[in-house]
């Protein structure tokens, strides 16, 4: 009867340390970045609303072309910068455009999509 009230008593103790955290405990500091998110840039207007063949005509043939049912992507890159353009249908038979775009630098700090694409388009 004493080991049951033990152990009855340690699985209320054990249980007792997953309580939540409280709320006045401040949150962990964040880790500081070099580069900026590649969000704070916003949307790369010069690239949104191009199409595959106007992309490969101004970078010529893509590193990967990866095709999805939804999603198209085209990755270009030339030792300055690597840019992924994300082209989606807007409607059923029409030509997927590109509606999000990313890139960095070789050495994976984020940069500017429209600077990653005049760094590509200049040969």
């Amino acid at each position: 009867m004493a080991e049951r009230i033990i152990v009855t008593g340690l699985m209320v103790l054990a249980l007792s340390a997953c309580g939540a955290v409280p709320a006045s405990t401040p949150p962990p500091p964040m880790a500081n970045n070099a580069g900026q998110m590649a969000s704070a840039y916003g949307k790369a207007r010069a690239l949104m609303g191009m199409d595959a063949k106007r992309l490969i005509q101004m970078f010529g043939q893509p590193r990967l072309d990866i095709r999805d049912p939804n999603v198209r992507k085209l990755q270009f890159a030339n030792g300055r910068c690597v840019l992924d353009a994300y082209l989606y249908g807007s409607a059923k038979g029409k030509e997927p455009v590109v509606t999000y775009a990313d890139s960095r630098l070789p050495n994976g700090n984020d940069i500017d999509p429209t600077a990653c694409a005049g760094m590509l388009g200049a040969k």
